[in-house]
């Protein structure tokens, strides 16, 4: 968002609103401070409390708990890699289905709720606060979509989950239950539905680079709808955000060109954008990292290989060293042979120290074949205050077109001349020619064109695949479709563990 402004106040509100004090506590008057009975008393603050609840985007790509290199791991594309069997308890337990009430991170579950309170506060506040009618509908509209994409993810990662639509006070929280997952669905629906038609059919980028807009809205909707198995309401929905394949749509979004140019940290917002994750280099450091100062893309260091030294710099690229996770599997490399965004997706180092062009340490699960859509370069490397290694800034995408038309292929039941134009674009753009639609085909073109998005574990829950294609790793049908509740979640709580964990 505008500047990559990041706000602390409902953070600050929530401490204070769950922490414990004395009688003397109580009676400080708190000069200076912004705390919940007094704030949201203009527009300015409105604002500030909205990118509050969008700040929780930065789950996609930031600090070591994020989106995509966890689920990465857990398909069968990638291994978690890292430095050994004990870097990060939570991505290697995922990637080896040892996975536990103990070792799942926290944050997972709780970072989202963060999101939601947030969102929750918002929407309580907003209908006082004096501002134009239709600023604050734009307002409401984004928390409640925003709410709804953040139960989205919360429900297909642990299914049984509570429903929590108003703040909470200290008190409630531990007589809070799970709601059935058809009932978050339904609300997740009814959120969307409802904001639609509140938000902007476009932005301008330069101000308001990554806020929502009705397509980014669709978008999410007709996802939902197709993890529910409501394939005909999913392909309405995306045939908006769609248009006619390989054209622009009637919210501007079409197929980047050159596919390459996807992974460019400077091609922000850009036509195939569709939902983005924003990040910048503000300074981020060890203290702040994961948390609500941390600015920066982490995803950036945790791929790239540990002590790379360029050798040949004819051949090798100028890299900076990283942390050597989401290593891509052999098979997932002899999968894309022949494929035009091989090197777009594989940054093949296991070639390039064999011909003495370049030299790393092989980390654990080290296979030399690096994620390469999220590798920075050694011209992306910050100088400024803080840590270098946490302050890269490429953005992510959370959604984008190429990802819309393939599920809304999916969704027309990988059959008909649609579906075939869809398919074909995505192929097309990358010089692929036709092949016969299906849903074999789909699950393939997936495969290719998503590979180290944090997709492929999703896709093959959604299938019903995983049992089969992750059953060398340990994967146990009606068991790791989900992931256990936290052990924190659940002290004290009324909250009920997953099955089987």
């Amino acid at each position: 968002m505008k500047n990559n402004i990041k706000i602390l106040a409902i953070a600050t509100l929530a401490s204070l609103t769950f922490a414990s004090c004395s009688t003397e506590d109580l009676e400080v008057d708190p000069k200076g401070l912004e705390v919940e009975s007094n704030y949201y008393q203009n527009e300015a603050e409105a604002f500030s409390g909205l990118v509050s609840v969008y700040d929780l985007m930065r789950k996609n790509s930031g600090g070591f708990e994020n989106m995509i290199t966890m689920f990465n791991a857990g398909s069968d594309d990638h291994y978690a890699g890292g430095g050994n069997s004990s870097d990060g308890a939570g991505i290697q337990s995922f990637s080896n289905y040892t996975i536990n009430t103990n070792t799942v991170p926290d944050s997972y579950f709780s970072d989202y709720y963060r999101g939601i309170y947030r969102a929750n506060l918002l929407l309580v506040k907003l209908p006082n606060v004096p501002m134009p009618d239709a600023t604050k509908a734009r307002y409401a509209a984004e928390a409640r979509v925003l709410r709804a994409f953040y139960y989205f993810n919360l429900v297909r990662m642990f299914k049984n989950v509570p429903l929590i639509l108003e703040p909470l006070s200290a008190s409630q929280f531990y007589s809070v239950t799970q709601a059935a997952p058809a009932d978050v669905y339904a609300q997740i629906e009814l959120d969307i539905t409802e904001s639609i038609a509140n938000l902007p059919v476009t932005v301008n980028v330069s101000s308001d680079g990554g806020r929502l807009t009705q397509g980014s809205a669709r978008a999410i909707l007709g996802k939902v709808y197709l993890y529910q198995g409501k394939n005909s309401q999913a392909a309405a929905e995306l045939a908006q955000v769609n248009g006619t394949p390989g054209g622009t749509s009637q919210y501007g979004y079409s197929l980047v060109a050159n596919f390459n140019d996807l992974w460019n940290f400077s091609n922000r917002f850009n036509s195939e954008s569709v939902l983005e994750v924003s990040h910048s280099a503000q300074g981020s450091s060890w203290g702040t990292w994961g948390g609500n100062q941390d600015e920066g893309n982490t995803v950036n260091q945790m791929v790239g290989p540990r002590s790379y030294v360029r050798l040949n710099p004819a051949f090798a690229p100028d890299l900076p060293s990283g942390w050597s996770f989401n290593v891509f599997t052999e098979d997932f490399y002899t999968f894309m042979q022949g494929d035009p965004r091989f090197n777009a997706t594989i940054l093949d180092l296991k070639a390039l120290k064999q011909a003495g062009h370049a030299d790393y340490i092989g980390a654990y699960q080290d296979t030399g074949y690096f994620l390469n859509k999220f590798m920075p370069k050694q011209s992306d490397v910050y100088s400024g205050p803080g840590d270098a290694v946490l302050n890269f800034k490429q953005n992510t995408y959370a959604i984008r077109l190429a990802d819309t038309y393939l599920m809304e292929a999916e969704a027309l039941g990988a059959t008909g001349a649609r579906a075939q134009a869809l398919l074909d674009a995505v192929r097309g753009r990358v010089g692929l020619g036709s092949v016969p639609v299906s849903l074999t085909a789909i699950k393939n073109e997936r495969r290719r064109e998503l590979a180290g998005e944090g997709h492929r574990w999703f896709d093959l829950v959604r299938w019903g695949d995983a049992p089969t294609v992750l059953a060398s790793r340990g994967f146990v049908a009606g068991k790791n479709e989900i992931l256990p509740i936290p052990a924190r979640e659940l002290e004290g709580t009324q909250l009920v563990q997953n099955p089987i964990y």
